[in-house]
């Protein structure tokens, strides 16, 4: 391995498991899309990835990215890896997408942006199956069906907006220089590319799960008046007693659907 040692600003934990580098390629979709990575560290899935598709790499990290440079000079030359040196969450910023085609996001994720990159992976149009090394916690959020414990926004978010969400293995901590002190898991998602993500609904959401043990109708009192809770809970059939994990993501459409969006349109026209 490259004598690099590992920086915390940026969560870097370099895997290094051979066994689960050929698992993440065999998970990869048979279709012709291009490939981005989001932190390729010191390239060992990138060296991978480059061997079955067209990548561009960001990378941020300045030490890393020189190494990069020179380590990948071949395919970087003949087209096969674009790496681009960049805060990837300022790219999404400046140009919405990551690539001008359709494109797969596979990466070993830093901990402390994974679930702001899969959302924002959730936005990018052209993102169309996300498979990322996150922290495990993290990955079943994203993949918890109602009445799970770990059922959370993220999992509405997932459930609405993808076709399937799941994980496909862990990761342990040995597999990584320098260990993390959790288990990593693999989380696959093919998005519905039919769906949108609306930014006001994850506002949404946000507050229907601020306190996940208290009833859901507590929790949406502070955006919405109880008169209308009551009578959108009578009209959707939902008990006031409700938990936010017990909510189904197709109820949660329906219940910002009347109250929020209904409600603004009825405040446009008075």
């Amino acid at each position: 391995m490259d004598k690099v040692k590992a920086k915390k600003k940026y969560g870097q934990n370099f895997l290094k498991d051979d066994t689960v580098l050929s698992r993440i390629i065999q998970s990869m979709p048979n279709n012709n899309n291009h490939i981005v990575e989001i932190g390729p560290g010191l390239g060992d899935l990138t060296k991978n990835l480059v061997k079955c598709k067209d990548v561009t790499a960001y990378e941020v990290d300045t030490d890393l990215f020189t190494i990069l440079k020179t380590k990948f000079a071949t395919p970087i030359e003949n087209g096969s890896l674009t790496l681009v040196h960049t805060d990837v969450l300022e790219a999404w910023d400046k140009q919405k997408s990551l690539h001008d085609s359709k494109y797969d996001l596979i990466a070993n994720l830093p901990y402390y942006i994974a679930t702001n990159i899969i959302l924002r992976a959730f936005e990018d149009d052209a993102c169309e199956h996300i498979i990322v090394m996150v922290q495990k916690e993290v990955a079943e959020k994203f993949s918890a069906n109602e009445r799970d414990k770990e059922f959370s926004a993220l999992g509405v978010i997932s459930k609405l907006c993808s076709k399937e969400s799941r994980i496909l293995f862990d990761v342990p901590p040995e597999s990584f220089d320098p260990p993390p002190k959790v288990i990593s898991s693999i989380l696959y998602i093919k998005k519905d590319m039919s769906k949108k993500m609306d930014k006001d609904f994850n506002s949404f959401l946000k507050a229907c799960f601020q306190q996940p043990r208290k009833k859901l109708s507590k929790n949406i009192s502070s955006i919405i008046s109880k008169d209308t809770i009551l009578s959108l809970f009578e009209e959707l059939g939902i008990s006031d007693n409700i938990r936010p994990h017990e909510v189904s993501s197709s109820l949660y459409s329906q219940i910002y659907t009347k109250a929020i969006i209904n409600g603004r349109k009825q405040n446009s026209t008075e």
